[in-house]
């Protein structure tokens, strides 16, 4: 029997719109897959490329940007940062020989909760598609990173 691949995906959202989209989908009971984990920023331009790849090299199988909509941020142009900060990581990530499509910007304000319950359903689905992230560590179903052994041909650079 064949078991189906549940992704698993961290969200990094920002506290002032898009983590109030979220909660409002759970408050009006709107179903979206429970595979994503959210992390709340104060703002999408908070978020640093290195968290996304932490994420990704931990056992992560996708990432979720999330913020205000362009021109709604509460901190000016951040959301304009976090944009190009996202072409960034999806760059690096094609050069690195891992889909860009495992990282998805959406731009959510609190009063779009269902909009963001399906952007989820949809990554859920694309990163499905995609199969595992084949990194070093793995999540196991409890949470906890369960590293997978190295071949001794491959050497630890410091």
């Amino acid at each position: 029997m064949s078991e189906v691949f549940e992704p698993v995906i961290i969200g990094f959202t920002c506290n002032w719109c898009s983590y109030r989209a979220a909660d409002l989908a759970g408050t009006a009971r709107i179903k979206y897959p429970p595979n994503v984990r959210l992390i709340r920023l104060m703002c999408s331009g908070r978020l640093d490329p290195t968290f996304v790849f932490k994420a990704l090299s931990s056992g992560a199988d996708g990432v979720l940007i999330t913020g205000c909509h362009p021109g709604e941020c509460h901190y000016i142009e951040q959301n304009y940062k976090a944009l190009r900060r996202y072409l960034l990581i999806r760059r690096t990530l094609k050069q690195m020989g891992i889909e860009p499509g495992r990282v998805k910007l959406v731009w959510a304000s609190a009063a779009e909760g269902v909009r963001l319950a399906e952007e989820i359903t949809i990554l859920v689905e694309e990163i499905r598609q995609l199969g595992p992230l084949d990194w070093p560590g793995k999540i196991t179903g409890k949470g906890q990173v369960a590293f997978l052994e190295e071949s001794p041909a491959k050497e630890a650079v410091v």
